[in-house]
């Protein structure tokens, strides 16, 4: 196994993979967190073949980068979830796992080598697979329902300045309660023009009308990623 990207460190391979299901390039950069006590358990996890999980990259909380599977094979990193009507999302995207206890740990901070490095690598996955800067996906974006990573603690308007992913150009202040202006069994036409606009960028909600639990929980997650 040959490194993709020269920003790799070191090459530790994973078992957990196969072809992809598809012909075309990589489409998406999905971003994760390990959510574990340590870096060490989470390489542990995605070698493991019991474990049948694993990305593609894996950044260390001090900026180095290790690859676990080739881009031209299909990692096992993103699970049950959608983004614009693609349901094998592993056939279609590139996985980084960034160490972060995440949620479980107490969302500790991600350090700014860490960072740097995971602008440096979708940067450069992006400029070999002529990916947008909308490109970039967050899990808990594809997967609401049971994702939350990689957390509201994490940069994405650092990011978006680097060119990796998207920022809104106006105010995201204010009570993030309210960003749909919706509560619970709420129905009619601007519900669901609000689901539609939601399903128009990506996110995998039902055009039903009813401010219903699938619809708060996409909404949680545009919050924790834009109005942390």
């Amino acid at each position: 196994m040959q490194a993709d990207s020269a920003l790799v460190t070191k090459i530790v391979p994973s078992p957990n993979l196969g072809p992809r299901k598809t012909d075309r390039r990589p489409s998406w950069i999905m971003l994760h967190y390990t959510g574990m006590e340590s870096g060490v358990a989470a390489l542990q996890l995605l070698t493991n073949p019991l474990s049948e999980v694993s990305c593609h990259y894996l950044v260390w909380e001090d900026g180095r980068i290790f690859q676990l599977v080739p881009e031209a094979a299909r990692a096992w990193h993103a699970g049950r979830g959608s983004w614009k009507g693609e349901e094998d999302l592993n056939s279609h995207s590139i996985g980084i796992e960034i160490v972060n206890g995440g949620h479980a740990q107490g969302l500790p901070p991600y350090p700014d080598e860490q960072i740097e490095a995971v602008i440096a690598l979708c940067q450069d996955i992006m400029a070999r697979h002529g990916m947008a800067a909308d490109h970039i996906l967050a899990h808990s974006d594809t997967a609401p329902t049971r994702k939350e990573d990689p957390g509201e603690h994490f940069p994405w308007q650092r990011l978006a300045r680097s060119g990796v992913g998207l920022w809104p150009e106006t105010d995201t202040t204010g009570d993030t309660a309210t960003l749909a202006g919706y509560r619970a069994g709420d129905e009619g036409q601007p519900v669901r023009a609000l689901q539609a606009l939601l399903a128009m960028i990506g996110y995998p909600v039902q055009i039903t009308g009813v401010y219903d639990t699938l619809t708060e929980q996409v909404i949680t997650a545009v919050q924790r990623r834009y109005r942390p």
